[in-house]
């Protein structure tokens, strides 16, 4: 019998981690919800069963966790104040800056194109283009060597 749950390590349920960590990043910037009621909210959705839960559950609490020193950390790539950022793109810069300095397995790269990916996803028109731009820069900053 055959196991149906995805590969929790493959390139799609990392994928899926972060769709859901940019939803849970959304509702607690425009909520001001509780983590816990947020996380316990995304899992129940379908969308759960094909992440990398372990995965998601860095993202997620870690993001929120460390929201004013991540922000300290991209802010400075920003042409606007971050209260000007749209809720999406303030969440997916969240979610990338976290993983640019946690995450040093992951190439930047991915995570720049993941990021562009999910603005295009859940962003205004031209939303990718900036957090592109955002995180070119601090990528650079951050990743000095790749």
């Amino acid at each position: 019998m055959t196991n149906s749950r995805p590969d929790p390590t493959s390139r799609g349920a990392r994928r899926a981690s972060r769709s859901l960590t940019v939803q849970g990043l959304y509702q607690w910037l425009v909520s001001g919800e509780d983590a816990g009621a947020i996380d316990a909210f995304l899992r129940e959705q379908q969308a759960y069963d094909r992440c990398d839960q372990d995965y998601f559950d860095r993202l997620l609490h870690g993001a929120i966790r460390e929201s004013a020193s991540l922000r300290g950390q991209f802010s400075a790539q920003c042409d606007r104040p971050i209260g000007e950022l749209s809720p999406v793109e303030h969440a997916i810069l969240l979610l990338a800056t976290y993983e640019l300095l946690h995450m040093p397995e992951v190439p930047y790269r991915v995570i720049i194109n993941e990021a562009i990916e999910l603005g295009k996803s859940f962003g205004g028109t031209d939303g990718h283009k900036y957090i592109n731009g955002v995180l070119d820069k601090l990528a650079a900053q951050l990743r000095p060597h790749g």
